[in-house]
């Protein structure tokens, strides 16, 4: 009996300091925004799936190191945001974004995709197929990043890349501190000669 007692005494006392622990677990801390920037596009491709590498009706790959990249969009609490509709754009191999929003000279790849969009799953899950971002102009390599969902606030953002700093100064974009919570390590994907990449995207209820 005592045995007993002290059981279900240590449960409850479990029990209780979980509880507690949940109660004062720190909210996540939301994402930063980031500027849209100029390349939002202003007529979205036909194609504007998950995979960025691969136009629909042609058969060549876009130039570049292939990216896996992936993540979950989570609340503060952690809760996931399902059916979040995550949009990504970015320049290709040679520094261009889709017409007609970009008119530079220079060549273009046909066979990058340049925008895509996908849902989140129930785990609040996103994955894209694209390629490593370039720098270019004063410009470091970077994805910029459309997050909306019904309960939570809409949010824009870039990713950026550990260690690749390119000739800006950080504090036009929020400064240096805010640039390496936006930044991302690239490690090598399953995938021989491609790149992985995880960028989490925390959102703030409305």
């Amino acid at each position: 009996m005592s045995g007993s007692r002290i059981t279900r005494r240590t449960a409850v006392l479990g029990m209780s300091a979980a509880l507690a622990r949940k109660a004062w677990a720190a909210p996540l801390v939301p994402t930063p925004e980031q500027t849209a920037g100029p390349f939002y596009p202003s007529v979205f491709p036909d194609d504007r799936d998950a995979d960025l590498v691969v136009v629909k009706g042609r058969t060549a790959r876009a130039q570049g190191t292939v990216l896996y990249l992936s993540g979950r969009v989570t609340d503060t609490n952690g809760a996931p945001a399902v059916d979040a509709l995550v949009e990504i754009w970015q320049a290709d191999n040679f520094g261009h974004y889709l017409a007609p929003k970009d008119g530079g000279p220079g060549p273009r790849d046909p066979n990058f995709q340049g925008y895509g969009q996908v849902k989140t799953d129930a785990t609040g899950a996103y994955r894209f197929r694209t390629i490593r971002p370039v720098p270019y102009a004063s410009r470091p390599p970077h994805v910029h990043f459309q997050i909306t969902h019904p309960r939570l606030r809409p949010l824009i953002t870039q990713m950026y890349v550990t260690g690749e700093q390119g000739q800006e100064d950080p504090a036009a974009f929020g400064g240096q501190r805010v640039r390496e919570a936006l930044s991302v390590a690239l490690q090598p994907a399953t995938e021989a000669g491609a790149l992985a990449a995880r960028f989490d995207i925390v959102l703030v209820a409305r």
